[in-house]
């Protein structure tokens, strides 16, 4: 008998109505000498929503923000579900015209604005009046230090449900609602907009508190830009353990070294640039760690230099795979006890895997795209890694093309190419559209990167293929120096032949600094026209 006594749609909001109750009295929210109580977090977020309710928004509308990591973009993930709506977390590394051009496919009815990202929000309204799109209300997070506002402001709808003691929450009909639209990093190619479902919020939070091991009450440290996959759906999980969340607008080696050390961070996350920021802080930007640090990565594998730096200094890294379809994280590299005793080289060289799904995802194979076949379990045979389960998208927004495509099969088709190992890890090597295929071989650029990237002197790589009339491809790479190191184009190529076969050299060094999305990674796309750009010249 299914019925209200034992069942209840799924949805975040319920882990902020408990921690209101569990960890009442506990902080929530740092920021600056900014903080709240998760009483008091439970009750601004009751507030806001109520707000929103009085301003039209209604079931299934669309709310957007576009501002940092700071406490007014945490308490929207709580606001505008408990409204009913979709929020949308908008890039703050997009200019006018891609944030008019986003705004324009979502239509949301309101877009809160931090002060910092006004005049790029104004651009973007001025391109959407100029071609008669419909524009939303904007609502203002203004400077704390400036209370002059000609807009609404953000604290004027706190203060207008004051005394609201009658809005009821308005919690989701069924558990597949959406609960919001993230927008992918576009590495690649334009960014897909991915909704998101109150069900795969929830298990997707349990999920990542269960793959870092997180006790309750943990210090979080907002190293993960919101924007991406919700902050891998942290921002609803820290709720769900009543800890305390560390916000940063600007994210600097010397905010990080000092957030951990005034508020005893456990917890933080991030892309390898993040790391790389950590392992190759001054000491003028240093400071001890009063405990161990659990760090949760993505993207590419950790360098065993980089690993070793950082375990040093007290972080404990933690790989995990997916995609902003998969939540964030749908993998993790869960670690076995004896590989301990391995050396460096070799415990890095398993923690470079992806790994196994983790406990909300169903399954995840390497398969034939063609034969829906799984290649074989040796380590070699390639294939794309794809993925089912309950944590994966609900589709692309108002695209139902691109959704069956991508569903394609019955499994979710990451577009990412990998291989499975006799233990059942599997290891990506590459996205499908970034292997390079030279004289017929093909090149994974994540291990010309890795490589490069163990000469001292880089600080950043990033391959791609250069088109070439002969061999149709050849690795092109675009390094960063770390600050006070010099190398040449010829140094970096002999470096790759004593380390790597000859077809998989680069052909083609250029010292640069890489492109790059809000959350660290490389713009392939970027590098690739510049890439195709030196041939041009040629």
């Amino acid at each position: 008998m299914k019925c209200s006594a034992n069942y209840v749609p799924l949805t975040p909001i319920s882990f902020l109505e408990r921690s209101a109750i569990v960890y009442k009295d506990r902080i929530s929210l740092v920021y600056g000498d900014i903080n709240f109580t998760w009483k008091q977090t439970h009750e601004r977020c009751r507030r806001l929503a109520s707000a929103l309710c009085r301003r039209g928004i209604s079931r299934g509308d669309v709310v957007a923000c576009l501002a940092p990591n700071i406490p007014e973009t945490y308490e929207l993930h709580f606001a505008v579900p408990m409204a009913g709506a979709i929020l949308s977390i908008l890039n703050t590394h997009h200019d006018s015209a891609m944030m008019a051009a986003l705004l324009a496919r979502s239509q949301p009815k309101i877009v809160f604005v931090d002060y910092q990202f006004l005049d790029i929000a104004n651009g973007a309204f001025k391109i959407m009046s100029e071609k008669a799109i419909p524009l939303p209300r904007l609502i203002l997070i203004p400077d704390p230090h400036d209370s002059v506002s000609s807009v609404t402001a953000y604290d004027s709808l706190l203060a207008e449900s004051e005394n609201d003691d009658e809005f009821a929450v308005v919690r989701p009909d069924d558990e597949c609602d959406p609960i919001s639209l993230c927008y992918t990093s576009g590495t690649t190619s334009t960014p897909k907009c991915v909704v998101y479902s109150h069900r795969g919020a929830y298990l997707n939070s349990l999920s990542s508190i269960l793959l870092t091991e997180m006790k309750s009450m943990p210090v979080y440290l907002w190293t993960v830009p919101m924007v991406h996959c919700n902050g891998w759906c942290q921002a609803w999980a820290i709720a769900a353990q009543g800890g305390t969340n560390v916000c940063l607008r600007n994210v600097t080696a010397k905010g990080i070294f000092d957030s951990v050390a005034n508020h005893r961070v456990t917890h933080m996350g991030g892309a390898p640039t993040i790391l790389n920021m950590i392992s190759n802080a001054g000491a003028s930007g240093r400071r001890p760690l009063p405990g161990r640090v659990a760090v949760m990565t993505g993207g590419a594998p950790p360098h065993p230099r980089v690993l070793s730096e950082m375990e040093e200094q007290g972080f404990d890294i933690t790989h995990a795979y997916g995609l902003t379809e998969t939540y964030g994280p749908g993998t993790i590299c869960a670690w076995q006890p004896e590989w301990d005793a391995l050396p460096l080289e070799a415990r890095a060289k398993l923690r470079a895997r992806q790994g196994v799904q983790h406990l909300g995802m169903e399954e995840v194979d390497v398969k034939d795209p063609v034969t829906m076949q799984s290649v074989a379990r040796d380590g070699k045979a390639m294939g794309e890694v794809m993925f089912r389960g309950n944590t994966v998208m609900s589709g692309y927004y108002n695209d139902a093309k691109a959704t069956e495509e991508a569903f394609r099969g019955g499994w979710f088709r990451t577009g990412d190419w990998g291989v499975m190992y006799p233990d059942g890890y599997i290891e990506v090597k590459d996205r499908s559209i970034d292997i390079i295929v030279s004289g017929g071989e093909n090149i994974s650029t994540i291990e010309v990167e890795a490589v490069i990237f163990s000469h001292p002197a880089v600080f950043e790589a990033g391959v791609v293929g250069r088109p070439d009339e002969d061999l149709g491809e050849t690795p092109c790479a675009f390094l960063k120096l770390k600050e006070g190191h010099a190398a040449t184009e010829e140094e970096i190529m002999t470096y790759c032949r004593e380390r790597l076969p000859h077809y998989k050299v680069p052909r083609t060094v250029v010292f640069e600094d890489l492109p790059k999305t809000s959350t660290g990674k490389t713009q392939k796309y970027a590098l690739r026209a510049k890439a195709k750009a030196i041939k041009d010249l040629v």
